[in-house]
């Protein structure tokens, strides 16, 4: 279970680097969406996939899960949630201003010296 885990992670990584590669705004937001989700697959397989009880049964229980990947698979879900929104009220404010989500017309022109 773990080999697909990996393969499942690896084509997140795959999908999010080349929609991060890309020239619209929107869809770089999307990649790194995707990104962290890859990131929290890997992290929650490299914690091992193991069924037991749960940590707070006490000492009857005769295998434990580890809950530290899960906290930190949590932690990372709410923080990439919050900067996917702020990601998106930056794109969606300069495409008010600019009109566009083109990252070669965002650039600007150095001819305003």
């Amino acid at each position: 279970m773990e080999i697909l885990m990996c393969i499942v992670a690896g084509l997140l990584f795959a999908a999010a680097v080349y929609l991060m590669l890309s020239k619209s705004l929107l869809r770089i937001i999307v990649g790194t969406g995707l990104l962290s989700h890859g990131t929290h697959l890997m992290l929650l397989t490299m914690g091992g996939l193991k069924t037991g009880a749960a940590p707070v049964l006490g000492e009857h229980a005769a295998s434990y899960t580890d809950p530290v990947p899960q906290a930190l698979i949590l932690t990372a879900i709410v923080i990439s949630f919050g900067v996917t929104a702020l990601f998106l009220v930056i794109a969606y404010r300069a495409y008010q201003e600019l009109g566009t989500d083109n990252m070669d017309q965002l650039k600007g022109t150095e001819a305003d010296d």
